[in-house]
């Protein structure tokens, strides 16, 4: 008899169909994790991708004129190993290169002592200097942020100021006793239907060059240098399949 979906796997799979349903999405590729130790595949990685959408409408900067599809491709990482306790399930839904709409992120986990999330929206470009960006990007996630940071059982996760300068400043990243981690799913509805309407309808000109800043941003955000999970990756799937998963995430 096999056991129930937990709640970290449960809510990721609801986000993945409510992406796939949304933007068209089809599995491009999916590979399975392995580790020494265990017989079995311990995990996944899985690429979606979208079809093309043209549309006559003028827009602007990744809205609805984008040609291709409406995002580059979406990103999934399972870990499961329950000899060390480990339920990890983590979606990154990228835009196109030359678009300046926000990459969306969902991290969900669950160990022996707490659940975990990362909810976030990453920018593409400097919040500090593109106020119109801000607003449209950032500005309607206050609330929900506000929200879940009143839920009884939630504390801030280990995250220094390093890691989080390369996140948005509405980014909800904590550990969670059962029942907050349940709560959240409110939260993450909102980001995702947040972000979905920007991906629809475009966001403000950022200048610069995006592709560039872009490539910049994700080799530092996914470096083993910047975010110590990875050397733990590393320790459990071995070098080579941890590279190929950072180089699907930075690529």
């Amino acid at each position: 008899m096999s056991l129930p979906a937990s709640l970290p796997a449960t809510l990721s799979e609801r986000t993945l169909s409510a992406l796939t349903e949304a933007l068209g999405l089809t599995v491009a590729e999916e590979l399975p994790l392995t580790s020494p130790m265990s017989p079995e595949p311990v995990g996944r990685l899985r690429v979606l991708r979208s079809g093309p959408v043209l549309r006559d409408e003028p827009a602007l900067q990744g809205g609805p004129a984008l040609r291709g599809g409406p995002v580059d491709k979406v990103v999934t990482v399972s870990l499961v190993v329950p000899a060390i306790g480990l339920d990890s399930h983590m979606i990154f839904a990228f835009t196109p290169a030359d678009s300046a709409v926000p990459h969306f992120t969902l991290d969900s986990v669950r160990s022996p002592d707490y659940h975990a999330m990362h909810l976030d929206l990453i920018p593409r470009a400097d919040l500090a200097v593109h106020l119109d960006y801000l607003d449209a990007c950032f500005l309607p996630l206050t609330g929900p942020l506000e929200h879940a940071w009143t839920i009884d059982g939630l504390s801030p996760a280990a995250v220094g100021p390093r890691q989080r300068a390369m996140m948005s400043p509405w980014m909800v990243v904590c550990r969670a006793t059962e029942e907050a981690f349940a709560a959240l799913d409110g939260t993450v509805e909102a980001y995702l239907t947040h972000w979905l309407s920007l991906v629809d309808k475009g966001v403000p000109e950022a200048g610069g060059d995006p592709a560039a800043r872009d490539r910049a941003q994700r080799a530092n955000l996914f470096s083993p240098e910047v975010d110590p999970v990875w050397r733990q990756v590393a320790r459990l799937l071995g070098e080579e399949q941890a590279g190929r998963v950072r180089g699907e995430l930075v690529a």
